[in-house]
């Protein structure tokens, strides 16, 4: 029963470190994003400024969420998978769709 509990803290480890790690990435992006958006036509600035904020505000749920994850019992942590997955589509989504406006 320990082995299996170190096992799960471990995978609970991984898998935290990785989705850190691929919001760090994301966040890069968002941060070039805003660079380029800071380079466009005045209407086009205000509308794309309003998209990355809005990526801004899903970032941060996403970093919120894996602090959850962090600070979860091992029984909790499986549930709480499932919300950062879905939580990571709809941002890595998002941040795509925004960068392919200024493709």
């Amino acid at each position: 029963m320990l082995h299996m509990i170190e096992a799960q803290m471990q995978d609970k480890k991984t898998y935290h470190d990785s989705m850190e790690a691929k919001l760090s990435e994301l966040g890069l992006k968002i941060d070039q994003l805003q660079i380029k958006a800071g380079k466009a036509g005045t209407d086009a600035k205000a509308n794309l400024n309003q998209q990355i904020e809005d990526l801004k505000t899903k970032r941060n749920a996403m970093q919120q969420k894996l602090q959850e994850l962090k600070s979860s019992g091992n029984e909790a942590w499986g549930s709480l998978q499932t919300g950062l997955k879905s939580a990571w589509d709809e941002l890595s989504s998002a941040v795509e769709d925004a960068a392919s406006k200024f493709k």
